[in-house]
């Protein structure tokens, strides 16, 4: 039983989308929680503001939406002394760090594996002073996000960002980057740059390690050409231990610190959100925010 909590939901989803969603949880939730406040935001910063302000009121801070809204309100949290235990209630289109909490992507059955009250500090990434917490990534990953047709990304949710992936995947434009991180230092080119805290991207897991929220490291993909192999090799189901790419076009290793720079500043895609550019620094804050997840 929670005495505070606040539930931040995304207003732009419309309204019949969040009369059906929050009838779907509150029936869930209620009974575990003396006080509820809900907060429905209207706009950009709406979620980080209230979650930055008011966060410390409350033993728990409920996020329904999608990879955005959890970016927005994760920001406001991480900038709090004593941040509050956070759960996410999926109600967006990939809801891939939800997916990485090992949340079920069914709404009803998110809020009830939620209510179980498993919880686990976890790794926020951070790129300057911002944070993030599945990825941060440059390249084809922006491209991608970027084609997706807003009336197709209405009508077939998730498959749209396959759809894009597959018409970017084979064009990707090489850019010259420069790398610095724990273990070296790297300047090439690539179509690529992923720096990776979560293990899903656009619902599918990528081949990271299971610990990869709790181990203290960032994931770093760098990509060196575009193709069809490619999607196969990065999103083809893997076996658990040490990932080896077999692709020589992929450049994979871990690191707990890294300096991206682009000859010309490129734009960034944090969490599905696309207002950063390089140069960044990208650095993890290990275990520094407790998640309700699932089963």
């Amino acid at each position: 039983m929670y005495d505070r909590a606040m539930l931040v939901y995304n207003g732009k989803a419309g309204q019949r989308g969040i009369d059906s969603a929050l009838g779907t949880v509150m029936g869930i939730i209620a009974p575990e929680i003396r006080e509820l406040v809900l907060f429905q935001t209207m706009g950009p910063g709406d979620g980080e503001r209230v979650c930055r302000e008011r966060g410390e009121a409350f033993d728990l801070v409920l996020i329904m939406g999608g990879d955005g809204t959890v970016h927005e309100c994760v920001n406001g949290i991480a900038s709090l002394k004593k941040p509050p235990l956070i759960g996410i209630l999926p109600a967006g289109t990939c809801n891939d760090f939800a997916r990485s909490l090992n949340l079920p992507a069914d709404l009803a059955e998110a809020a009830r594996q939620l209510m179980q009250g498993i919880r686990q500090k976890v790794d926020i990434g951070t790129a300057g002073e911002r944070v993030f917490t599945n990825f941060f990534g440059i390249g084809l990953i922006t491209e991608a996000s970027e084609n997706i047709h807003d009336g197709l990304k209405g009508a077939l949710g998730r498959i749209s960002y396959f759809i894009s992936t597959l018409q970017t995947v084979r064009k990707g434009e090489r850019f010259q980057y420069a790398l610095k991180w724990d273990e070296g230092t790297l300047e090439d080119e690539a179509v690529m740059v992923y720096v990776s805290n979560g293990r899903y991207l656009g619902t599918q897991a990528l081949p990271f390690p299971a610990e990869a929220l709790t181990d203290g490291r960032l994931d770093v993909l760098i990509i060196r050409e575009a193709g069809l192999p490619l999607l196969k090799e990065l999103l083809s189901r893997k076996e658990e231990g040490e990932w080896v790419p077999k692709d020589d076009s992929i450049h994979y290793f871990q690191t707990t610190s890294l300096s991206l720079a682009t000859r010309e500043p490129m734009k960034a895609d944090t969490d599905g959100e696309k207002y950063l550019e390089t140069p960044a620094l990208l650095t993890v804050r290990p275990r520094s925010l407790e998640f309700l997840t699932g089963n």
